[in-house]
């Protein structure tokens, strides 16, 4: 497909994206980045409102897909990620994500001056290296490590999360 260098096509790409937000389909969350410019600068990671457009174009099982970590993970991040965009809505924080080199948090999210780091793990490894440069460099109030063994998933898909702030 080639690179998008011309500043027309990445404009034209934003607005794609920005018709699949509002209805409700994909969004593209931006870097978390205490500079406005860095923020709006940086490549958006992409996230589905509802999982069924995942899983629609998946041709493995349900079980199949859990049985792999990598793909499960993936499905979990997902949902993760559409409950807080939907629920933000509603609530009025913001949902991002955060990425230095190779450290990142899956979700940060703020509201009136408050922050809180989100990472996902749905298996056994609990690799948090990204949280840690996350907190230490972001200084953010709150962060939650959400997975089989800290808050499991299914628990925080029932969280209201404004009651997080």
């Amino acid at each position: 497909m080639g690179q998008l260098l011309d500043a027309g096509n990445t404009t034209t790409l934003a607005h794609y994206l920005g018709l699949l937000d509002t209805a409700g389909l994909l969004n593209g969350l931006e870097k978390f980045d205490s500079k406005l410019i860095r923020k709006r600068s940086s490549s958006p990671k992409f996230q589905v409102h509802n999982t069924a457009l995942i899983s629609a174009q998946r041709v493995e099982t349900f079980q199949e897909v859990r049985s792999h970590p990598d793909a499960w993970g993936r499905i979990v991040e997902s949902a993760v990620g559409a409950y807080l965009v939907n629920s933000s809505y509603a609530s009025g924080f913001k949902v991002y994500y955060w990425r230095e080199g190779n450290h990142e948090v899956d979700f940060v999210l703020e509201y009136r001056g408050k922050v809180i780091g989100i990472e996902i793990k749905s298996g056994q490894a609990q690799k948090t290296s990204g949280m840690q440069v996350f907190h230490k460099t972001q200084k953010p109030d709150r962060v939650l490590l959400v997975g089989d063994s800290n808050l499991p998933w299914q628990e925080f898909l029932q969280l209201e999360i404004s009651t997080l702030f």
